[in-house]
């Protein structure tokens, strides 16, 4: 099949594309920056362009839409939908005046919210910033396209980790490999997260697969806690170091420091009061319909979370 990928020149899209290239399919990334691995497959363009869009998805049999804001520190706020529901909005323009009848869209988990207990598909959303607000807006836009008997894949992935990906995840496993990391609390919360190689292969599965509308949300399983994660992190880099605990309290006020911080000199710090709350909740999710629709995914936590380790820090 000919697939678009938007936002294909980032971590998850540049992983998909060698998956869907190896299954056989022809690929074209529409980003606003050139891939670095597949350059000769890019048509340069904004989301927010829809003729541009709409050019990009002639003869294009399925759009997969992983273009996104997704930061937790974007500004001005207005992109997150600009960019993520106005996106959704093109992307059914481009797919209506091509004809397209299948589309994959990468949503997130923070449309539930946080410390919701185990979140299902079937839960009712409650996010808690923009970025999930825009997410679920999104998820609307393309509810009302697959209504008209298309067929649309909604995956919700928690915080995806891998190798090259400097995000969140990568934050954490920097701060416990410098030495300096404090845990938050007790660390005994509950984290839900997935490995990018799983997640890749997944996406480019559901190509093929499945039709109407499937919704799915998307971790590796068993969960960790934050206290297990940092112990599996620092058994990895061959540390023995007890990891030594604040209250919550100080640890947020230190965020909110840094917020501050930000906020007068312009500049993004890895702390931020957003992310100590995000690191403190439960944020575990079930994946019982994953499990159920005949996906296996390649790679184990462990062996995803041992890779990246590896690849990051002990080269």
């Amino acid at each position: 099949m000919n697939v678009l990928i938007t936002g294909g020149s980032g971590f998850i899209g540049t992983r998909l594309t060698e998956d869907l290239i190896q299954n056989g399919h022809t690929v074209n990334i529409y980003d606003k920056i050139i891939s670095k691995k597949y350059p000769e497959l890019t048509i340069i363009g904004d989301v927010r362009d829809k003729k541009a869009l709409t050019k990009a998805c002639k003869n294009i049999d399925i759009i997969y839409n992983l273009a996104a804001e997704h930061a937790d520190n974007v500004t001005p706020l207005s992109l997150y939908d600009e960019v993520n529901v106005g996106g959704a909005e093109n992307v059914v323009v481009a797919a209506k005046a091509n004809g397209i009848k299948k589309i994959i869209f990468t949503s997130s988990v923070a449309i539930y919210g946080l410390d919701k207990g185990e979140c299902y598909e079937t839960l009712e959303p409650d996010p808690f910033n923009e970025y999930g607000r825009s997410k679920l807006k999104a998820e609307k836009v393309f509810l009302q396209w697959q209504a008209e008997e298309h067929t649309l894949i909604m995956l919700r992935p928690s915080a995806v980790f891998g190798e090259t990906n400097k995000g969140n995840i990568y934050n954490l496993l920097k701060q416990v490999h410098s030495g300096k990391f404090l845990m938050l609390d007790k660390g005994k919360n509950k984290k839900s997260i997935g490995y990018v190689g799983n997640i890749s292969a997944l996406l480019a599965y559901l190509a093929e697969n499945k039709s109407g509308l499937e919704i799915y949300n998307f971790s590796d399983k068993p969960d960790m806690t934050a206290r297990e994660m940092v112990d599996f992190i620092q058994k990895t880099l061959g540390r023995e170091k007890k990891i030594s605990s604040i209250p919550y309290a100080l640890g947020l006020a230190g965020g909110y420091v840094f917020d501050l911080l930000s906020l007068i000199t312009g500049k993004k710090f890895a702390v931020s009061s957003i992310r100590i709350k995000k690191f403190v909740a439960d944020t575990a999710i079930n994946t019982d319909r994953l499990q159920n629709s005949g996906f296996k995914p390649p790679y184990s936590f462990e062996e995803g979370l041992k890779r990246t380790i590896e690849y990051e820090f002990m080269r």
